[in-house]
């Protein structure tokens, strides 16, 4: 519900979803909610137990369950909902498909997942064994989230989206090639993908990964490959969390005791630098810990358990450097558009401090963290000069500012991906085309071919949000369109609507 219409802004879509949820389980539904983050999910399970008091309602009856939780620990918990004992369970897209939960009667969806494949996914895991079910979207103030509540018939009537795979990115064909030699040989002559396939047999086969006889490729190794292939990321290099509460580490004679430190998850790297830098709160089913130290080189971080009022909200600064223009083409108007290979820079600047439930800023600290690079595929659009001529640097930098977030906000609707999988970056003078230019990259290593589907369908993403700015109801602009004026300026959207008109 919206809470201020001069602004847009609206009520917390965790606090709705939370409602919506302790009502289910008090009325003794055993419920599903899906968040769209890992930081997500911990604050809307923080919030749920809360509304539960104990020991009437102890806090295994209510779970977390995302990526970066220990395998023993959501084996457990996948368990607990088959038999009964876990009433509730706050989960990333992870509970999407694949694992047996049993029989959920309700499912509460925090925010559009996306797709419309994701979407129906997430709510047929209510029901599946009942005659009976209810699902609930929660749509929270992000473009795409209110695109879908005013027209609802993109879920309801639409077939699921196909989805996009590129066969030739090295990081994903390679495992792939791992687990298929694994179940039978690969022969000499076979491809997968249009990329070089012998030859990455052949580099398998001097890592000692694989072993070639009779012109096929056996799999030589111990390991069973599968164990170290992600479906959800495309490379394994991931940070160990430790948790050293308790007594401090001693020794005695020549024996080392580490006092009560245990490892407790483990996440990636990209990840690491937003959610495991010193001093930020990691949360873990419900638990808040303090990140002690981070040991960027050797991949550990230590945490502490600690009872804080706030959690932590990193900021990264974006750049980007065009390797290789794959495409170009002109709009009609006065966009340039173009697709190709990009690296990408992220560098975590600083983090502030959010109070649970207001989510008000009541502090703030620098973060030391290496530069991270992503080497992948972008999409962009730049402007010609002559477009915002006579435009102070600001207007320009907020008017990219807002269209980018409105891009980037409806993008999802026409790859299948969420919209975390994509990012965002902007520039008043890009290096590479000397024009303020706006950026939506591939998060992905590689690129899977997000960028060359925005190029060819620039056309209708530039329709989508000319038709949702003109419907939404803010004056000046809001979270669900270009983003709040407060944070931008009074003429956000009114320059969001000019450079619109000319796309």
């Amino acid at each position: 519900p919206v809470v201020n219409r001069n602004l847009g802004v609206r009520r917390s879509a965790l606090l709705t979803g939370r409602d919506i949820a302790a009502t289910l389980l008090a009325s003794g539904v055993q419920t599903i909610a899906f968040a769209r983050s890992r930081v997500e999910t911990e604050l809307l399970l923080t919030y749920l137990r809360s509304r539960f008091p104990q020991p009437q309602w102890p806090q295994d009856l209510i779970r977390g369950y995302r990526g970066g939780y220990l395998p023993s620990e959501r084996r457990a918990i996948e368990r607990g909902l088959r038999d009964g004992s876990v009433r509730g369970v706050v989960s990333t897209n992870a509970l999407e498909l694949g694992i047996d939960i049993g029989a959920l009667q309700a499912a509460v969806l925090l925010g559009y997942p996306g797709t419309v494949a994701s979407t129906w996914q997430q709510m047929g895991r209510a029901g599946r064994r009942e005659d009976l079910s209810a699902a609930f979207l929660v749509a929270t103030s992000s473009p795409i989230d209110q695109y879908v509540v005013q027209h609802p018939e993109y879920v309801l009537d639409r077939s699921p989206e196909a989805g996009l795979v590129n066969p030739d990115n090295l990081h994903v064909l390679v495992h792939h090639l791992k687990c298929a030699a694994f179940e039978i040989p690969f022969e000499q002559r076979e491809r997968f993908g249009t990329e070089d396939t012998p030859g990455v047999l052949a580099y398998l086969d001097e890592q000692g990964v694989l072993h070639e006889a009779g012109g096929k490729y056996h799999w030589s190794d111990q390991a069973f490959p599968a164990e170290t292939t992600s479906l959800r990321t495309a490379t394994n290099d991931n940070v160990v969390i430790v948790d050293t509460t308790g007594p401090a580490p001693r020794t005695v004679g020549s024996e080392h005791h580490d006092g009560k430190a245990k490892v407790i998850g483990e996440i990636d790297r990209f990840a690491a630098q937003v959610l495991l830098h010193e001093q930020a709160i990691y949360l873990h089913e419900s638990k808040q810990f303090q990140v002690e130290r981070l040991d960027w080189d050797n991949a550990k971080a230590y945490v502490r358990e600690v009872k804080v009022d706030y959690y932590t909200q990193a900021e990264l600064a974006v750049r980007i450097r065009v390797i290789d223009e794959f495409a170009r083409r002109s709009a009609s108007r006065g966009f340039d558009l173009a697709h190709g290979e990009v690296l990408v820079s992220t560098l975590t600047t600083i983090f502030k401090k959010l109070t649970m439930y207001t989510h008000e800023n009541v502090g703030w600290g620098k973060i030391h963290l290496p530069e991270q690079e992503l080497q992948t595929t972008s999409f962009w659009c730049s402007l010609p000069e002559r477009v915002v001529a006579g435009w102070p640097r600001e207007r320009i930098e907020i008017a990219l500012a807002g269209l980018g977030n409105l891009l980037h906000g409806l993008a999802p609707l026409l790859l299948m991906c969420d919209p975390h999988d994509l990012g965002l970056a902007v520039e008043v003078r890009s290096p590479h085309t000397e024009r303020p230019t706006i950026y939506l990259f591939d998060m992905t290593p590689g690129g899977i071919g997000f960028a060359e589907r925005l190029f060819s369908s620039a056309p209708v993403l530039f329709d989508r949000a000319r038709e949702h700015l003109a419907s939404c109801g803010c004056q000046t602009g809001c979270p669900s369109c270009v983003g709040p004026a407060y944070a931008l300026g009074a003429e956000v959207r009114e320059s969001v609507a000019h450079l619109l008109s000319l796309a």
